[in-house]
């Protein structure tokens, strides 16, 4: 069996770093981006390793950074510049092989396993590294490890400008003694959850018995497992960049109909399976796209980008409604389809929140995990509102399909 040789590349404090590689004049002062740079308003996106020495974190309210570091330099996103800083940074990966995978702005994936032939794969590891410092004047961190997993613990672990190796010899040593918090698919709110069942580092959860994680934490509690003893057999897949670009569902009506508050409703329920796909993505998007299919099978598109990051289906709905209500032509419908894009990870997402909108928006957000959290485990139905309960349940269902190809295509 050939062994894989799995590379992870983390931009070190992506958006800081691009702002001081454009004004080379911010270099080693505390920077910090955020959504509102006003001090009563906004949180951090993300910050200078400068910034962060004194105490600024990210989704910190922004009264709270300057109080940390009085010197501290408000940047508002420059999402366009981040963007050309991305495409120039994989543009480099992909020079040395097409197995490149994104998984974010500012990170991805490589498969160099037939680099082995050639020499040392940390050898490759510092050319990269040292190309993204001298072409694009941008940090790096460089996890090399046989599965990617393990290549995304390991470049974790050496910040900024490092490499690391993690062979599966080095787990017991290396990955066991970690705290659980800091696993790659452990979230921070369901940290004191693993600790309640003394799953206190990476090497408890190793140990495990199976049949206790999955009673608590269903079947991607068994992966983290299988994660934590260094299994992970997920390839590097270069496709999935286009599940990136756009997060979408479409469904064909079983009848054509111009019946609108039938129409309404589709509309509703493709919005709250896109909000699903965007929370396990855990990203948000700018933009939402809706698209019809007349019963001719003539079709439009039209969307609307906003300035604030999209991930509540509340939000989208507004959004989708109105779109739907200013372009619909009154006539029957055979097809309706409801896309975001201009995809971010939620990470680097920024709000504008005032000081008596933050604490309500954090307990909404903890809310959301958790109802997210119990239809991972237990599926999609574990929820059902009062109408969906009280319908006629022999309507036939809607066929659901994929709205990216429709999406790419029209």
């Amino acid at each position: 069996m050939k062994h894989k040789v799995i590379l992870h590349i983390d931009m070190n404090s992506f958006y800081a770093s691009v702002e001081m590689s454009y004004d080379p004049k911010l270099r080693g002062k505390p920077i910090a981006i955020a959504g509102n740079v006003e001090k009563r308003k906004g949180i951090i996106v993300t910050s200078s390793y400068e910034a962060r020495a004194k105490g600024v974190q990210t989704a910190m309210p922004v009264w709270k950074a300057l109080n940390l570091c009085p010197k501290l330099i408000l940047l508002p996103p420059n999402f366009e510049r981040y963007k050309s800083a991305s495409k120039a940074m994989f543009d480099i990966l992909r020079s040395y092989t097409d197995l490149v995978e994104p998984v974010s702005i500012d990170e991805g994936y490589m498969d160099v396993s037939d680099y082995l032939s050639k020499g040392h794969p940390y050898q490759l590891a510092e050319e990269i590294q040292r190309r993204l410092q001298s072409e694009l004047d941008l940090p790096s961190s460089i996890g090399i490890a046989p599965n990617k997993f393990l290549a995304k613990m390991a470049s974790d672990m050496k910040k900024p400008l490092g490499i690391t190796i993690l062979r599966k010899r080095d787990i017991e040593s290396k990955l066991w003694p970690l705290p659980i918090e800091e696993m790659h698919g452990i979230g921070k709110r369901t940290t004191e959850k693993w600790k309640k069942l003394q799953i206190n580092t990476i090497g408890d959860l190793a140990k495990a018995n199976e049949r206790t994680i999955e009673l608590h934490f269903g079947i991607n509690g068994i992966r983290l497992l299988k994660k934590a003893n260094g299994h992970d057999e997920r390839p590097v897949d270069p496709n999935s960049i286009h599940e990136f670009k756009s997060v979408g569902h479409s469904t064909t009506l079983p009848f054509d109909t111009n019946n609108e508050g039938k129409i309404l409703k589709e509309i509703g329920k493709l919005v709250q399976m896109v909000q699903q796909r965007l929370k396990r993505k855990k990203v948000c998007a700018f933009g939402v796209q809706l698209m019809i299919r007349y019963h001719d099978w003539r079709t439009i598109t039209r969307s609307k980008k906003i300035e604030e990051p999209l991930q509540e289906d509340a939000a989208i709905y507004s959004i989708a409604m109105k779109l739907f209500k200013d372009h619909w032509n009154g006539e029957s419908i055979r097809l309706i389809g409801i896309s975001t894009y201009d995809i971010v990870d939620q990470k680097y997402a920024y709000k504008q929140l005032d000081l008596f909108e933050y604490e309500s928006e954090e307990k909404k957000y903890r809310l959301n995990e958790t109802v997210e959290q119990l239809r991972e485990k237990f599926g999609e139905k574990v929820f059902r509102n009062l109408q969906e309960i009280t319908e006629d349940e022999s309507t036939p269902s809607p066929i659901r399909t994929s709205f990216q190809r429709d999406f790419l295509e029209h």
